[in-house]
């Protein structure tokens, strides 16, 4: 068995398994903390979800996933504890305005800006004289939810149950809106539907219904509106891929097209891995950055937890359309929603039953029009993501895919040329590629397709959703988007955070000063004893009451 560390004596080994957002930078973390790193990843990137591709011509560049920048101040944390910044690296950022035009099936428009005078002319069209006074509301509420998250959730880690009995996170968890959905959250603030709806659809970024997302999550709407949407010129897959030079300039190493079989477990602590080939690598500590509940099914042996895992609520998927155009589509912004009609029967059939929505709200991205660099000057590179219920008994099977995504690409079609008054869009692609429930699983081991990973309903957040260290074997952690603290790109950059932090502390390392990590924080590693100096059975008791309170309360 070969052994990961090549560095020299006294360096501890950490393999890492997958090269996603959340693998690149605990690998640059930690190599920057004195360990001997080997990243292993299946496939010939980085990046995982957030990697870019090009079509055959290579003349466009699509993101295969994420494609919306938000909540910048994670990502300046990352690399400012790397001790540089995006700027420094050469990533520049540059502003989408509008953040982006909905269209609703009328075909009227609804522009979403974060500059206020703008908002106010769109806000009081539909909602009158006192709408904008709902608007600041649900803003100043999402601030409330934004920064609060910031503290309690994003820089905290959840090693246990217990681990939520925290007075102070106890004291604030109210003010989050746990237990009441964003959508009934938007009621409050405005009186229309179509801004109930144009306030709400975000909560798809997490692959969940605005119907079932906690409320809390309308601080992606204020952060949209108060910090605007970004994009990193040449492509957002560009986050990972400097995160890895800078974990290899620490001497990390990277070894792709390296599919990992199984974590190898001695006496209950993982020991290092074995690959598809049969090498075998040592390490003291193994990560794994692969999707958390497939890695717990075929990395590790099979256990009533990782069963248990399985049947846990997932995120949605996605039929994504990638589009090589012959031509601009100046109708198509950088950023165009189409919602449905049938809003929540929509998000029922994905969310609910699963399926493929009858009339689906789909959202179109157009790289192009802020980039230049992603299509050849006069042709535009057009991105569709369709979402679709996860892989299960209620979609069709693989061999009826093909026409699924046919009808599923003319009903998307129709509607983008009826309400943008655009003829013969499909004789415009040049090119197309396609991604499925199916061929997200495949690509990237997601557990029933799900793009997002586990949904982030109350019972799958916090102290209940899985944890950075694995719960029965030592020295074998995880970091993405099923672990805490979930899913999207700036949140799974605070996991990583996370999981290095505890890495670190649990062997006892000094935790780098520039990572400003408070002593609070430092004491969500440990025990609860640890953490609280000494928490009674009576506080604990207390605690879990005012939880079953506030959830019955709703």
């Amino acid at each position: 068995m070969a052994a990961a560390n090549g560095h020299g004596k006294g360096k501890p080994s950490v393999l890492i398994v997958g090269a996603g957002v959340g693998g690149t930078a605990s690998a640059a973390r930690l190599a920057q903390s004195g360990f001997d790193v080997t990243v292993l990843e299946k496939n010939d990137f980085a990046g995982g979800r957030c990697s870019l591709f090009t079509d055959p011509t290579k003349s466009f560049r699509f993101d295969q996933g994420p494609s919306l920048f938000l909540i910048p101040r994670l990502f300046d944390e990352t690399f400012s504890d790397l001790g540089t910044s995006l700027e420094n690296e050469g990533i520049k950022l540059v502003k989408c305005e509008p953040n982006y035009r909905i269209v609703f099936p009328d075909k009227e428009v609804v522009e979403m800006s974060s500059d206020l005078t703008r908002m106010k002319k769109q806000v009081e069209r539909w909602e009158g004289e006192k709408g904008f006074e709902g608007f600041l509301g649900f803003l100043k509420e999402g601030h409330a939810h934004y920064e609060l998250s910031m503290v309690h959730v994003l820089h905290r880690n959840f090693t246990s149950l217990l681990s939520m009995v925290r007075p102070s996170l106890i004291i604030q968890l109210r003010k989050l809106h746990p237990f009441v959905s964003v959508y009934s959250r938007a009621t409050k603030y405005f009186k229309t539907d179509r801004m109930r709806r144009a306030f709400t659809f975000a909560s798809m970024y997490l692959g969940m219904s605005p119907f079932d997302a906690l409320g809390a999550y309308n601080l992606l709407q204020y952060t949209e509106h108060c910090e605007g949407i970004l994009y990193p010129l040449g492509g957002f897959g560009r986050i990972p891929q400097t995160l890895q030079k800078l974990a290899e300039k620490s001497g990390a190493k990277f070894r792709f097209n390296s599919p990992v079989k199984r974590v190898t477990v001695e006496n209950g602590t993982a020991k290092g891995v074995e690959l598809e080939s049969g090498e075998k690598l040592k390490a003291e500590i193994v990560l794994v950055n692969a999707d958390l509940v497939w890695s717990m099914a075929h990395l590790y042996e099979e256990t009533s937890y990782s069963k248990r895992l399985e049947e846990r609520p997932v995120s949605c998927s996605s039929i994504s359309f990638y589009w090589s155009m012959n031509r601009k589509i100046p109708q198509l912004d950088s950023h165009t929603i189409f919602l449905a009609e049938e809003y929540r029967e929509s998000f029922d059939s994905i969310f609910r039953e699963h399926r493929i929505p009858h009339e689906p709200s789909f959202y179109v991205n157009v790289p192009s029009r802020h980039d230049p660099s992603a299509a050849p000057a006069d042709k535009d590179a057009v991105i569709v993501l369709v979402p679709v219920g996860h892989i299960s008994a209620a979609l069709p099977s693989s061999s009826d895919w093909d026409k699924v995504v046919e009808d599923t690409r003319n009903k998307i079609i129709g509607e983008i040329e009826r309400r943008l008054d655009i003829k013969d869009l499909r004789g415009c692609i040049e090119h197309e590629t396609i991604n499925t429930p199916i061929t997200w699983g495949e690509k990237f081991n997601l557990h029933r397709g799900s793009i997002l990973g586990l949904s982030h309903d109350f019972f799958n957040v916090l102290s209940f959703r899985p944890k950075t260290r694995h719960p029965s074997v030592k020295n074998a952690y995880f970091v993405g988007a099923s672990a805490h603290p979930g899913t999207g790109v700036p949140i799974v950059l605070a996991g990583a955070r996370l999981v290095a932090t505890q890495i670190l502390n649990d062997l006892g390392m000094p935790i780098p000063s520039r990572w400003n990590v408070s002593s609070s924080e430092l004491a969500t590693h440990k025990t609860i004893r640890d953490a609280a100096g000494g928490f009674t059975l009576l506080s604990v008791l207390f605690g879990l009451i005012a939880l079953l309170v506030m959830y019955l309360r709703g």
